[in-house]
C-alpha cells in the first residue's frame, strides 16, 4: 500500500507544521531590506539570472516596517481562516548579509509578535559568518528555525551560467555550519534550467537526497521580465518545460527522497504581469493537483525510490 502523509503522498511543509505545533501554521513572507553580495559586487552584479529586481520578494508584503508587513498579510490571512500560529518567512535578496546586531534586531522583531512560533530565513551559503551564526543558534534555542540556502544545482556548468557566485563546495560547508549547530536547512533546486537534461535534474536530486538536510523546495524556472534570463531565452534560446514533462520530473525527485525531508514547496510563483513563460504554471492548483493524481496513477510516494549513497553522504562529515 502507497505511503501517504494524511491526503498526500509527501511528507508536506503543512503536515510537518501542523504535528510539531498541534495546529495550523502560516508562512508570512518578508522583505527586511537587505540586498545580496551577488548584487552588491562584494561577489559579483546582477544576481541569479533568474532573480527578479525585488530579489525574489515578490510576495512580500507592502509596507516598509517589518511589523506592518506582518500585520498587512496577516490580516489577509485571518479571513480565510480564524485562527493559527505564524512564521515570519525573511525571504527577499540574502537574509544573513549583514552585520549581526543588525540581523538580531530584525528578527526578534518578528519572533516578539504574538503567535510567532518561529522565523524562517533565505540566504546564500557564504553568507553564514560566524557572528551570524552564534545569532541563529541563539535563536533557534528559544524559536523553532529553518534556514533556506539556495543551490539550484550541482553542476558548475549550469551554476556559472545562471550566476550563482558560489560553487558546490560552498552549498556542503554551509549545510556543515548550520547542522553542527542542530539548525534545521531546507535547500532550493530549481528545474528547467537552460540547456539541462533530465539526467542532470536526477542527479542534483540524488545529491540533495543524500545531504543532511531537513526541507526542500523545488521550484520550476520561471523566464520574467526584467532579468537577465530574459536575454538569454531570446537572445540564445532554451527549451522550457511543459507541465506534464514537469509533473513527471517532480514525481519521480520526490520518489527518490528520504521519508523525512519535509516538502516545503512542489512549484513556485511568478506575478502575472512578469512572467514570460512557462505560462502553464500560472495554474498553481491545478500543477499541485495533477502532481498528486500522478501519485495516485503509479500507486507510489515520497522514498519509495530512495538509494543511499554513501560517497554523497561522506561529503558532509
Amino acid at each position: 500500500m502507497a505511503r501517504k502523509w494524511e491526503n498526500k503522498s509527501y511528507n508536506s511543509l503543512n503536515y510537518f507544521l501542523r504535528n510539531k505545533f498541534g495546529e495550523k501554521v502560516f508562512k508570512i513572507s518578508l522583505d527586511a531590506g537587505f540586498t545580496c553580495p551577488n548584487r552588491d559586487g562584494k561577489v559579483g552584479k546582477g544576481g541569479c539570472i533568474f532573480c527578479s529586481a525585488r530579489g525574489s520578494g515578490d510576495f512580500t508584503g507592502t509596507a516598509k516596517s517589518l511589523t506592518h508587513q506582518f500585520e498587512e498579510v496577516k490580516s489577509i490571512m485571518e479571513k480565510k481562516w480564524k485562527s493559527g500560529k505564524y512564521i515570519g518567512y525573511f525571504q527577499a535578496y540574502t537574509n544573513t548579509y549583514a552585520p549581526a546586531a543588525e540581523l538580531k534586531k530584525k528578527y526578534e522583531e518578528i519572533l516578539n509578535i504574538d503567535d510567532v512560533v518561529g522565523i524562517a530565513i533565505a540566504t546564500r551559503p557564504d553568507c553564514l559568518d560566524d557572528d551570524v551564526l552564534e545569532v541563529l543558534h541563539e535563536i533557534s534555542k528559544k524559536k523553532y528555525l529553518w534556514v533556506e540556502l539556495g543551490l539550484q544545482t550541482i553542476h558548475e556548468d549550469t551554476a556559472k551560467l545562471i550566476n550563482r557566485g558560489h560553487n558546490l563546495e560552498s552549498f556542503i560547508d554551509g549545510v556543515k555550519k548550520l547542522r553542527k549547530l542542530n539548525i534545521d536547512v531546507v535547500a532550493h533546486i530549481i528545474y528547467g534550467l537552460p540547456y539541462e537534461t533530465r539526467e542532470m535534474m536526477m542527479e542534483t536530486i540524488d545529491f540533495v537526497a543524500n545531504s543532511p538536510i531537513q526541507g526542500i523546495k523545488l521550484h520550476l524556472l520561471h523566464v520574467m521580465k526584467g532579468t537577465q534570463l530574459e536575454n538569454v531565452f531570446y537572445e540564445k534560446g532554451f527549451d522550457l518545460l511543459e507541465m506534464d514533462q514537469y509533473i513527471n520530473i517532480i514525481v519521480d525527485s520526490v520518489e527518490r527522497l528520504p521519508e523525512n525531508i519535509v516538502i516545503h514547496r512542489l512549484t513556485g510563483d511568478s506575478p502575472r504581469d512578469l512572467l514570460i513563460g512557462p505560462m502553464w504554471s500560472l495554474k498553481k492548483w491545478e500543477v499541485l493537483n495533477a502532481i498528486d493524481k500522478e501519485f495516485d496513477l503509479r500507486g507510489s510516494y515520497q522514498g519509495k525510490n530512495y538509494s543511499e549513497n554513501t560517497n554523497i553522504k561522506s561529503m558532509f562529515y
